[in-house]
């Protein structure tokens, strides 16, 4: 598949739906502009791509709601070369759209099937994070942190304690809690023991599982 002047205005007539549900950073909309968001699914599904709504990718996950990528990219607050951990990697698109925000991103998958689907899919399309890997998400990534900021694509039924470890001060945590539905949240490191956490609302994510390798 190929990203044509068609599809890059469909981006756009994506992106005004986001602003007029609420996104308001310019630099997470040209983003979304930026990425071809039909190049991470199958392209017999490349009419869904477009839509504001998540999509089955196998290994019963999902590429999600762009909507939602734009949410938790504007929490996070990415600012450039920022050094970003992304936990559940899933079809990539998250991780294109940060890379896109100039972050640096290391991105963890459980999913062994998504991940080294991914390995061939990323050098294709361009996309470089600092480094995938196959492991579990609750842990995080010790090797590499301090992180300026740790987002996470799959719903957790409890905020992992290595992932708040993990975050420089001043650094931001932007995770699903929950079950059934989950409550978007945002943790923000004020001190080496002091978080400051905000809620934002119901959001429906697969659950972040782990030990699942």
């Amino acid at each position: 598949m190929k990203d044509t002047l068609k599809h890059r205005g469909k981006r756009n007539l994506l992106a005004n739906i986001l602003i007029e549900k609420g996104i308001e950073d310019t630099k997470v909309i040209e983003a979304i502009k930026k990425v071809p968001r039909h190049l991470f699914l199958d392209s017999s599904f490349e009419d869904h791509a477009y839509q504001d709504k998540a999509f089955p990718i196998g290994a019963e996950q999902t590429i999600s709601q762009p909507y939602t990528v734009a949410f938790q990219s504007q929490l996070l607050e990415v600012k450039q070369n920022d050094v970003i951990l992304e936990i559940g990697t899933g079809s990539g698109y998250q991780t294109a759209v940060l890379l896109q925000l100039g972050a640096r991103v290391y991105t963890i998958e459980r999913q062994s099937q998504l991940f080294k689907k991914n390995k061939l899919f990323f050098p294709k399309m361009g996309i470089r994070p600092k480094k995938a890997i196959l492991g579990d998400g609750y842990k995080g990534y010790p090797e590499e942190a301090p992180f300026d900021g740790i987002i996470v694509t799959a719903g957790a039924p409890i905020v992992p304690k290595p992932l708040l470890a993990q975050l420089k001060i001043g650094g931001r945590l932007v995770i699903p809690v929950g079950v059934e539905d989950q409550i978007m949240t945002l943790f923000v490191r004020k001190s080496e023991l002091e978080f400051e956490k905000q809620e934002f609302g119901s959001f429906k994510f697969v659950p972040l599982l782990e030990n699942k390798n």
